[in-house]
Order: structure tokens, then C-alpha cells, then sequence
């Protein structure tokens, strides 16, 4: 049993009246707790043509809040060259988001994952000498810092921030580091506190979070990712910050060769009632928009369409039933959002799977989840003298204990498809190229070595692929010779004499292994090609 009434607070300075803070209950804003839904929407995955209708159509589905990383690599391609023009202009994307009456949380990483190309790290920072990347390392903490200033500068001189009047009420440093932090000794927890404490001194006027970071310090707020955090997440490490979800993923990403994954709006309700049963009070889609990663955006092995299957598709079409139904989940949350976040919370057993979670208020309001965790069986209940029937694996929501309003497990929405219909026919040639990439010599190759060298540091990221030659002559026609390759690249092909031997791609460590007297004895050139995805 939790009374918020007995929440302690950490407050956020405030100008123009835009105040932002928190305590052990929610955030509020302008003084007002409140109960927030968030969806993920990324500027550069769509086109600044569509910001105006996905926004729109995220307020419709009834969300607050807009969130977005913030893409170092986009912005600072080359150092110090910066670009925030078309697809990343982020401040046109947040002032559209502010047009419509909704606010933003403003993920600036700056390592943000994502399955975008390098987590969001520009390539000029792999020659920066003696770096070691999201460690306690002075080299990378330096530029990490400079950029996060220059992003915050920038929301700053657009007054961007609630603390300013605009629309950001939340800030993101790094990003799920805590998977990661052991490798890093002793360098790891005390990189965290050095990222913590260099984003509260940037004085954004608003609070900051680390999403899957137990260890974020104070007054950072810790918050969690994943499919189920009513089910696995700890809570926060302080009582007085309040459960925040920051990731709730609608689908998952989609690999080149693999089946897509989908998830159900049934499924998803469902944890996001359970998670504000258990007195969360901030749940964000990822992904509510996924888009298109264009170019040679995506991460390796990511397909370029991103969270196609999200309550907004890739096209910006709204699919359902996902979006409607958390439409009405939203909604009926809402409807009683007073009472969950003023009234004391008790939970009572109604069955080996089932309990009630309830929410009394002074005035004697009054709301009930009941939860039935059987997945495959319905359950009948008794509740304040009252008889109801649970489906398998549901939620029902009683924003006055009496009626149920909504139920997870329920939709009363229709099912829509989406068709392909033909907008443009290419019908002629002679606008379309071929070329034939030249195959290299061993004679006329200028870069000698007696390994594979590392493809990133050849290329310097101006292509993803690379070729290898290698000659090589036996002299004996008897002997049985085997050739291994091991490598940790992403594609490897070998060519024995100009004829394809082996390869081996997608989601393994490449590999090529022979073992054939008739192709390798006589063995005059070895090629390899080398794709980094």
C-alpha cells in the first residue's frame, strides 16, 4: 500500500510558469500530477511532409507526449560540420509537436541504439586518438558533453523547454547502458555518474531520465524498456521518482531473413494497464511511428522498413486494432486519473491468478483493475459483492469499482488492411544504369598486409564494401590443403580462381571454410569480399 500523499519531491527550477518536477507518484507539470502516454515518433524516419498528420494522428489516438532520440551522426557527419535541414530538422519537428498541443521527451543519447548505423555515433570518433567509446574515458566524455550542450544550447535558444514555455518536459542521457556497464570495470559506474551529473549541470529546467539504469543517480530518474515492465521492472531506485516505462515496444525490429514479429493490441494493453495498476504513471510506445530508414541509416541487419507493425505504419496509416484499442485504454485511464493518482493503492488476492488492485480516494471515489493472469483459462470473481467474468490473460478496468469500462482482452474495433495499389509505372530502360564493379589484382593493389584488416578502418565508412586478394601457389599436386577464414565482420564471400567457394551472412560471425584437394592445389588467386551492413 502506497499514499502518494506522503511522495517526497524533487523539484525543477521553472520560468514563464512551464514548471516541471516530480515526485514519488508522477510528474507533474505546472504543478498538476499527471498520468502521461507517450509514443515514439523519430524526425529523420519520416518526412518532414508527414510530422504534421502523424502528430495528429497521435494526439487523436490520445497521447501526451511525443518522444524522439536525437541522432549525432545525422547532425555531425564530419566534426564540426552540422546539419538541421530537411529529415533533420529537429527544432521544425518540435515546434509542430508544440503547434499541436502535445509535449516531447527529447532522448539526446548521444549513443541511442535504435538500430540506427553506429548507435547514432558519428565514424569520425573511431580516429579520435586514444578513445574508448561510452566509458570513463576523457577523449570520448569531451565530445559527448559537447554535443549534448550544443543540442541543449539549441532547444535553449528556440525556447523549447517547459521550464521556457515550449513543450520538452523530459531529457534523456545515454541509453540502456546498464547491459553493458560491467565490461567496463570500474570505468563503467563511474561513467554513469560523470553522464548524470554533466546532464543536470546543462540546467535544462526539466528532469532528466536513464532508461534500464538501476544505478542513475540522483536526481535522475531511472526508467524501464522491454515488453513487460508491470511484470519485471524493479521500480525506481528512490522513493521519490516516479515508475517510468520509456520503451514499450508495439512490435520489434525487423531482420533481413527473419519471420516479421508481431505483437497484439490485446497483449499490449494489457501490460500498460497492468503496469499503471502497479502505480506507473508514464508509458511510452516504442515504436507509435516507426517509418523508413533511409539511405544507409540502419543498423546491421535491420530491414529498412522500422516498427511497419507500431499503431502508425510505415506509410503513416493508422493500423488497427492496435491504435483504437489503446485509444479506449487511454481514454478510460483517463477518465479516472484523479483518483489514481490521489487515492491509496491496495491489492487484494481474488484467486490463485487473479487480483484486484484499488485505488481509494478520501471522498470515496473509487477504481479497480482486476487482473487475471491465467492465459488460457477465464475466471470468475467476486468483488465488493459483485460477480464478474475475467478473460484469460486480461484487465478490466472499474473507473468507479462498479462497472467495467474497458477490458484488454476485449476489442471493439474493427480490423483494417492495408492494399497496394500502382501510382507509377516505370516502363522505360533507358533511364536505368548497370555497372560491373572492377574485381582487383593481387599486382595492382596498393595496401600490403599479412591479416584482414579491419574494414571500418579502411573504408573510413565511404563504403560498405571491401575486397581482399590474396595468391598463393603449392607445389605439390598430392598434398590436401584446408583454408579457414573466421571473422567478425557482417558479410564474407570467398572466390577461389573467380569462382565462389563460400559465404556466410545474417546474424552469424562470417566464416568460410574449404577443404577440397582439386580447388586448392592448384590455388593462384584467393579472392574475398568483405560487406559491412
Amino acid at each position: 500500500m502506497r499514499n502518494s500523499a506522503n511522495y517526497t519531491s524533487a523539484a525543477i527550477p521553472a520560468k514563464n510558469g512551464g514548471g516541471v518536477s516530480y515526485d514519488g507518484r508522477s510528474v507533474t507539470i505546472n504543478g498538476q500530477h499527471r498520468i502521461l502516454f507517450s509514443g515514439s515518433i523519430h524526425y529523420p524516419r519520416s518526412t518532414p511532409q508527414m510530422w504534421p498528420s502523424l502528430i495528429s494522428k497521435a494526439k487523436e489516438g490520445g497521447l501526451d507526449v511525443i518522444q524522439t532520440y536525437v541522432f549525432w551522426n545525422l547532425h555531425e557527419p564530419r566534426q564540426g560540420q552540422f546539419d538541421f535541414s530537411g529529415r533533420a530538422d529537429i527544432v521544425r519537428f518540435i515546434k509542430e509537436i508544440h503547434a499541436q498541443g502535445l509535449y516531447v521527451t527529447l532522448r539526446i543519447g548521444p549513443f541511442i541504439e535504435s538500430e540506427w548505423t553506429y548507435g547514432g555515433l558519428p565514424f569520425w570518433l573511431h580516429d579520435v586518438p586514444g578513445i574508448v567509446f561510452r566509458s570513463d574515458n576523457q577523449p570520448f566524455k569531451d565530445h559527448m558533453q559537447k554535443f549534448a550542450a550544443k543540442i541543449v544550447s539549441m532547444m535553449k535558444s528556440e525556447n523549447l523547454y517547459a521550464s521556457q514555455g515550449g513543450p520538452i518536459i523530459l531529457s534523456q542521457i545515454e541509453n540502456e547502458y546498464q547491459t553493458i556497464e560491467s565490461d567496463f570495470g570500474d570505468k563503467g559506474p563511474s561513467y554513469v555518474r560523470w553522464a548524470a551529473a554533466m546532464a543536470v549541470r546543462l540546467q535544462t529546467g526539466v528532469p532528466w531520465l536513464m532508461c534500464k539504469q538501476d544505478d542513475a543517480p540522483d536526481p535522475v530518474i531511472n526508467t524501464c524498456n522491454g515488453y513487460r515492465c508491470g511484470q519485471t521492472f524493479k521500480g525506481p531506485n528512490s522513493p521519490n521518482k516516479p515508475s517510468v516505462w520509456t520503451e514499450n515496444w508495439t512490435s520489434f525490429l525487423q531482420v533481413y531473413g527473419n519471420e516479421t514479429k508481431k505483437r497484439s493490441a490485446q497483449d499490449i494493453a494489457f501490460h500498460v494497464a497492468l503496469f499503471i495498476a502497479k502505480n506507473g504513471s508514464y508509458v511510452n510506445y516504442y515504436m507509435y511511428h516507426g517509418g523508413t530508414n533511409f539511405g544507409r541509416t540502419a543498423a546491421a541487419f535491420v530491414t529498412t522498413s522500422y516498427y511497419d507493425e507500431a499503431p502508425i505504419d510505415e506509410y503513416g496509416l493508422i493500423r488497427q486494432p492496435k491504435w483504437g484499442h489503446l485509444k479506449e485504454l487511454h481514454a478510460t485511464i483517463k477518465s479516472c486519473s484523479q483518483t489514481l493518482l490521489t487515492a491509496v493503492q491496495q491489492t487484494f488476492s481474488l484467486g490463485q491468478h487473479q487480483k484486484a488492485y484499488v485505488f481509494q480516494g478520501k471522498s470515496k471515489e473509487c477504481t479497480a483493475f482486476l487482473v487475471n493472469r491465467n492465459r488460457t483459462h477465464a475466471a470468475r470473481v467476486k468483488f465488493q459483492n459483485t460477480s464478474y467474468i475475467l478473460p484469460r490473460w486480461s484487465v478490466s478496468i472499474l473507473p468507479d469499482c462498479k462497472s467495467v469500462a474497458f477490458n484488454t482482452a476485449k476489442l471493439r474495433v474493427q480490423r483494417n488492411t492495408r492494399s497496394m495499389i500502382l501510382s507509377q509505372k516505370l516502363n522505360s530502360t533507358d533511364k536505368w544504369k548497370e555497372y560491373k564493379e572492377t574485381i582487383p589484382e593481387f599486382d595492382n593493389t596498393s595496401i600490403r598486409a599479412d591479416t584482414l584488416l579491419d574494414h571500418l578502418n579502411m573504408t573510413k565508412d565511404t563504403s560498405d564494401y571491401l575486397w581482399y586478394t590474396f595468391r598463393s601457389s603449392l607445389n605439390t599436386s598430392n598434398a590436401r590443403s584446408m583454408l579457414n577464414v573466421h571473422s567478425h565482420g557482417h558479410v564474407l564471400y570467398a572466390y577461389v580462381n573467380g569462382v565462389h567457394q563460400g559465404n556466410n551472412t545474417i546474424l552469424h560471425l562470417p566464416s568460410v571454410s574449404i577443404q577440397d584437394s582439386g580447388r586448392l592445389n592448384k590455388l593462384q588467386h584467393l579472392l574475398f569480399q568483405s560487406v559491412n551492413i
